[in-house]
């Protein structure tokens, strides 16, 4: 996709909710099926991941961790939000990687110690570009990316979430 194309896809999007931000409120959703051994099929819409425990926390390793999911959710994210920002504001990147990684201590998520967090304790996300940009146009390349990324954001700035039963 060109600049052109881009624009021509996001302008009349960027009207509508101009005009009407309740057409930009969008329910995102994701649905599991608990299943045996302690596992959950989750129907992505393009595929069917089957998550079980990391091996950290006695799992087989067969299944696709949670943990992984995240980062690999954010790693893709920002890669396609990069892409975007760079063919918007005209920089080609001919080629480029996006590495993220974090960390844990599974003595958190196992209960053997309160002192432990459960959860990502550092995450880091990295980006590899073959491109001519310059320092400073990357820098708004990065800028950007972050600002508009929203995995990335939703990570620095949790939105309340509400656990129910049904």
């Amino acid at each position: 996709m060109n600049v052109d194309e881009l624009r021509a896809a996001q302008t009349p999007l960027k009207e509508r909710y101009r005009v009407d931000p309740d057409a930009a409120l969008i329910t995102l959703k994701a649905d599991g099926r608990i299943g045996e051994g302690i596992t959950c099929r989750i129907e992505t819409g393009k595929a069917l991941v089957e998550a079980g425990l990391h091996p950290a926390t006695g799992g087989s390793g067969a299944f696709a961790c949670s943990g992984d999911m995240l980062l690999e959710a954010l790693a893709a994210c920002a890669g396609v939000t990069l892409g975007a920002v760079a063919t918007a504001i005209g920089l080609v990147i001919r080629n480029g990687t996006v590495h993220v990684e974090g960390d844990l201590d599974f003595r958190g998520t196992l209960g053997v110690s309160r002192e432990a967090p459960v959860g990502f304790q550092e995450i880091r996300l990295t980006f590899h570009l073959d491109t001519d940009a310059s320092e400073e146009q990357l820098a708004t390349l990065m800028r950007l990316t972050e600002r508009y990324c929203v995995v990335y954001q939703t990570l620095r700035q949790p939105p309340v979430i509400n656990v129910l039963r049904a």
